[in-house]
């Protein structure tokens, strides 16, 4: 039975008798019923007496609730309802057969809203109604909302005032028996879950994307999404407001998970996430966790990261839903506030209102979501456009006999020295101890025959991503993605090590100890022989994520390599890793003739720092990344001037800069490059570079991108264009 009044109560028993009211005119007998009678009157006398078991499928203390309303208790005064046959029957009860409701007969008032469904547990949904709404188990994550609970209007009040914010009405069960009996509970719980879902809306809607611009004016302005948001839910009906909800929820979260990913990669890389390249990555990630943490600490922080994006995508979802339930049971309310902000938004815009430098109406998500549209166009359209920059080489075509001839004869070693950039010579922190190691062994190369001279590159990459580094400064194009990446090295763009084997004069030979797996790139860079983290004979504990110590992939470099008699002279490219992140535990130099198998370092590498010991300390993490910045240096020029002579020939640079917990915020991605010889003459052909002296370049040494390296040496050294 579907009644359409201002006011439905359940009856009270408790109640004082109606007056006596004219019984409505029967209703045809629809055969729906249980009863034996049509009379309405039977409902005034249970009503009356306390009896009749019509109201037995609902608790007195459930007959008046939070949001609820009742039938059988309206205002006596008022007019009876008008009887409407043919309707389906609704049981207010049990079936006693004294309600009009088991007698199978239908009452419809008239009134501003009508519920579906039948009061109490037990009843019959009426023909024509959505089963959805006569079940507290529908589709809605909100089975207690007023839409949800058979038999209740929403927006009607059990006492007369406005109902609170989220405060639905009870649903049959345990959870209406537990509101009816902490009522006040009941409600400070209403209230606080609905103050959560809207902050947690707020917050996605307002959520910076780089951890240093979280200030509490960011989260003080207007979100113009939230106000169109509200407007929508506000005008429409039920189902599609449910399912808008949910898919705002949805894309909240997705959004709201993105952020969180720009803020790492800001906070590692320097940039922010890229939806189109960088999922690659995580497996990377996933390795370096591993190394650092062990197997044990890298599944808990996957798992905690998976259930991060669990719980965001299901707790946006229902806040959403949540405030949408809420503004529906509230229309005129939810009405009037939307078009107050909306008001204020617009005003705000238009005078350019401010709060602490941050305009208080905001459009952060739609220009978020713009910006994200426009990287992802972007990533698609370079793609193209970069592979056909791969196809021009300026060199591509210049005959061997015309390639570096001024460094036939030479032993060429260029070397990479994980994360060492600009901070490591210039941070007020960190400078004094690695200048010092810098100072200390360019004495040494002067002392050994040895000169230097060094400048500045820009990496095309930043706190991480290596091999972006790598490639760049051996191709002479510029790659700051992994589709680059992946398209330079599936070419056949001239490297800096197969210019050198073009040559028909060298031996191309890689040590790279941090490669512990299938490693497709050599052919692309020319190398013969390669040296991975499983072919160097080390025996020794992992320093975290380096593989072995830099001092021993030196020492196996020159027992396994260098020092062996060659019909060519090589051509070998080195990356060293011990200074690689978290710089915990970091080697020691050992004395050479104890270096072995590496089984030394042992027991240096068990008394060394933890990564957590220092991961979540920016300070900490300075210092100990100096140190490991000045063991790499080191090892590498005792490595030279125990073992190189005057056709050696050495350069080494930095790939990257650190990450921003020790380079800073903004840092820039200037890393030192040095050319180390002894013949003079090496050095002379790039005395109009500018670069300095000495093995620490000055603050205003040449800085030139690191893409642009490659055809400047291969010129420098005699070379011959032939694009």
């Amino acid at each position: 039975m579907s009644f359409n009044t201002s006011s439905r109560q359940l009856p009270n028993t408790d109640a004082a008798p109606p007056r006596e009211e004219p019984a409505p005119e029967p209703l045809a007998d629809t055969g729906t019923g249980t009863g034996t009678g049509t009379d309405t009157d039977a409902d005034e006398d249970a009503a009356a007496s306390g009896e009749g078991e019509a109201a037995a499928g609902a608790a007195p203390e459930a007959a008046v609730t939070e949001g609820a309303t009742s039938i059988g208790s309206a205002d006596p005064r008022e007019e009876p309802a008008e009887a409407v046959p043919g309707e389906g029957a609704d049981s207010a009860g049990t079936g006693s057969g004294t309600s009009a409701a088991a007698a199978g007969s239908e009452v419809r008032a008239e009134t501003e809203t009508e519920t579906p469904g039948a009061v109490g547990e037990g009843a019959d949904a009426a023909p024509g109604e959505a089963s959805d709404a006569a079940s507290p188990s529908s589709s809605s994550p909100f089975p207690d909302s007023p839409e949800e609970v058979p038999g209740v209007a929403a927006g009607d009040g059990a006492g007369g005032g406005e109902e609170p914010p989220g405060d639905e009405p009870p649903v049959p069960g345990r959870w209406r028996g537990w509101r009816d009996r902490h009522p006040a509970t009941a409600r400070a719980l209403a209230w606080t879950t609905t103050l959560v879902a809207a902050a947690l809306v707020l917050f996605a809607l307002l959520m910076p994307s780089q951890a240093g611009s979280f200030r509490p004016a960011e989260f003080l302005r207007l979100p113009v999404e939230a106000i169109f948001g509200a407007a929508l839910l506000i005008v429409l009906p039920r189902r599609p407001r449910i399912a808008l909800s949910v898919a705002a929820g949805l894309v909240l979260g997705v959004l709201t998970i993105l952020n969180i990913l720009d803020i790492g990669f800001n906070e590692y890389l320097g940039r922010g996430f890229n939806v189109v390249l960088d999922w690659s990555l995580f497996g990377d990630a996933q390795a370096y966790l591993q190394d650092t943490f062990g197997h044990g600490g890298a599944l808990g922080i996957a798992a905690l990261a998976v259930a991060l994006v669990i719980a965001i995508l299901v707790l946006m979802t229902l806040s959403v839903v949540r405030l949408g339930n809420l503004v529906a049971r509230n229309t005129a309310t939810a009405t009037r506030t939307t078009l107050v902000l909306a008001m204020a938004w617009v005003t705000c815009a238009a005078l350019g209102v401010q709060y602490t430098g941050v305009p208080i109406a905001s459009e952060h998500t739609a220009l978020v979501v713009q910006d994200r549209a426009a990287r992802v166009r972007n990533t698609l359209r370079d793609e193209a456009e970069f592979a056909r920059i791969a196809k021009k080489d300026d060199f591509a075509n210049t005959p061997p006999d015309e390639m570096l001839t001024d460094l036939r004869g030479k032993d060429m070693v260029i070397t990479f020295i994980e994360s060492y950039g600009r901070t490591a010579v210039e941070d007020p922190v960190i400078a004094p101890d690695v200048d010092a190691t810098l100072a200390a062994e360019n004495e040494k190369l002067t002392r050994a025959g040895f000169a230097a001279k060094s400048g500045w590159l820009t990496s095309a990459t930043y706190g991480g991503n290596s091999w972006l580094g790598h490639s760049t400064f051996l191709s002479g194009l510029w790659i700051n993605n992994q589709q680059r990446y992946r398209t330079v090295t599936a070419g056949s763009h001239l490297s800096l090590i197969s210019a050198f084997k073009k040559t028909g004069d060298y031996d191309t030979v890689g040590v790279m100890p941090g490669i512990q797996k299938g490693w497709p790139e050599q052919k692309f860079y020319g190398i013969d022989k390669l040296y991975d983290a499983f072919h160097l004979g080390y025996k020794g504990p992992k320093f975290s994520w380096s593989t072995m110590p830099d001092q021993y992939a030196l020492t196996a470099f020159e027992r396994l390599v260098h020092s062996k008699k060659h019909d060519k002279p090589l051509m070998s490219t080195i990356i060293l890793t011990s200074s690689h992140q978290p710089w915990a535990p970091i080697p020691k130099t050992v004395p050479q003739d104890q270096v072995g198998d590496g089984s030394v370092y042992d027991a240096i590498q068990k008394a060394g720092k933890k990564p957590g010991d220092i991961i979540t300390s920016s300070q900490k993490s300075k210092v100990e990344y100096g140190k490991s910045i000045s063991y790499s240096v080191t090892s590498l020029i005792d490595w030279l001037v125990q073992h190189g002579d005057k056709n050696t020939v050495l350069v080494f640079l930095g790939d990257h800069q650190p990450l921003a917990r020790v380079s800073g915020d903004h840092a820039s991605r200037d890393v030192p490059v040095s050319i180390v010889a002894k013949d003079p003459k090496v050095l002379d052909r790039i005395a109009g570079w500018g670069w300095t002296d000495g093995l620490r370049p000055e603050h205003d040494a040449p800085v030139w991108k690191m893409d642009s390296f490659r055809d400047r040496f291969l010129t420098a050294y005699g070379s011959t264009p032939h694009p």
